[in-house]
């Protein structure tokens, strides 16, 4: 039960750092700009981390289930 209260916490750290990464250009005024620009698609590093950022999603989900079946 420690283990995954501990896997919980580390998960939601990275996840909050690759949210935070994945976050440029955050503002009202680039987020109507960049609506009327063209669709780009992911590549490289930017891929990456947007991929991994789903998995540990799924992950802290996963935990957190795990976390409430076992209390």
């Amino acid at each position: 039960m420690s283990i995954l209260k501990i896997t919980q916490v580390i998960i939601s750290i990275i996840l909050v750092l690759l949210i935070l990464v994945q976050t440029k250009n955050a503002g009202l005024s680039s987020g109507l700009k960049n609506s009327f620009t063209a669709y780009r698609s992911l590549r490289g590093a930017e891929k990456a981390v947007f991929i991994l950022t789903a998995a540990l999603g799924v992950l802290l989900v996963a935990n957190s289930f795990l976390l409430i079946k076992l209390s």
